[in-house]
């Protein structure tokens, strides 16, 4: 199955999974994730996430969606760029390959992610780009799940159709 590039609300999306770009800690925090915490309904989630106690970067954990149209919430920590000499890539393709398999063993079949890393822990989003899509369509091959990638402003849809148009990824953007 291909990936969808969206532009829109990841929190709104009608699908089994959605993806929280953590911190380590699974505090509430801004961006993505304070969105999440605050469409899910912030004492539920916070509580559920204290229960779990953390998840270390490039691993993912996941929590009942509570007031989301998701069922889960895959929560997973992205790394943090310092230049990409520190194993950055790898992390952050764990991020993606570790919430596919979690929400695949889950039973879900459709999933949303966010560009994760590409916000405040300032990962370059081209190269982020580059990462999750080929992550996603590389899973796509094999298992049966509608994955989409939702981002907030048009320029990294852009950016994600011309991946598409080199012929990298499996990609539908519309």
């Amino acid at each position: 199955m291909p990936v969808s590039v969206v532009v829109g609300d990841l929190t709104r999306l009608p699908v089994d999974a959605i993806v929280n770009a953590a911190n380590t800690a699974l505090a509430p925090g801004g961006g993505v994730c304070g969105a999440i915490f605050a469409a899910a309904g912030y004492g539920e989630l916070d509580r559920a996430c204290r229960a779990i106690g953390g998840c270390s970067t490039g691993q993912a954990v996941f929590t009942p969606g509570f007031a989301l149209p998701a069922k889960y919430i895959i929560h997973t920590a992205g790394p943090i760029w310092h230049g990409g000499g520190q194993g950055e890539a790898k992390l952050l393709r764990s991020c993606y390959d570790t919430s596919l398999r979690l929400a695949w063993d889950q039973g879900c079949r459709s999933i949303a992610f966010p560009l994760i890393s590409a916000g405040i822990y300032g990962y370059p989003k081209q190269e982020a780009l580059e990462i999750a899509l080929d992550a996603m369509a590389r899973f796509a091959q094999d298992h049966p799940m509608d994955i989409t990638l939702a981002v907030l402003d048009s320029e990294i849809a852009d950016m994600a159709e011309a991946i598409r148009q080199k012929g990298r990824g499996n990609l539908l953007c519309p």
